[in-house]
C-alpha cells in the first residue's frame, strides 16, 4: 500500500501464542478471515492483551497508572480490559 505509514504487519488481526500463566490449554479467543488478515470475531486490542496477561500474573493493570505531563499513563494506556474468556 503505497503512501501509508508503518510496515503493514498484521494491522487488522494478529495471533499470539500464550503458555502457562494458568491459561487452559487449547484456549482460542476470536478469529480472523480466511487469510488471517482481518479480525472478524471478538476483535480486541493489544491493550486488552496486556491487561489480560497482567491479570493472569495477579497484577491489576489499573494499579500501574502514573501521572506524567498531566496525563494518566500505564502499560495498557487508558484502555485495556481483561478478556474474561481467557482465564485460568
Amino acid at each position: 500500500m503505497q503512501g501509508t505509514k508503518g510496515r503493514d504487519h498484521d494491522p487488522y488481526g494478529f495471533s499470539i501464542w500464550l503458555a502457562d500463566g494458568g491459561i487452559h490449554g487449547g484456549t482460542i479467543y476470536g478469529g480472523t478471515d480466511e487469510f488471517g488478515y482481518h479480525a472478524i470475531e471478538d476483535a480486541t486490542t493489544v491493550y486488552d492483551l496486556w491487561a489480560t496477561v497482567l491479570h493472569l500474573l495477579g497484577i491489576n493493570h489499573m494499579d500501574l497508572t502514573y501521572r506524567h505531563g498531566g496525563r494518566d499513563i500505564r502499560l495498557t494506556d487508558v484502555h485495556g480490559h481483561v478478556l474474561k474468556r481467557v482465564r485460568a
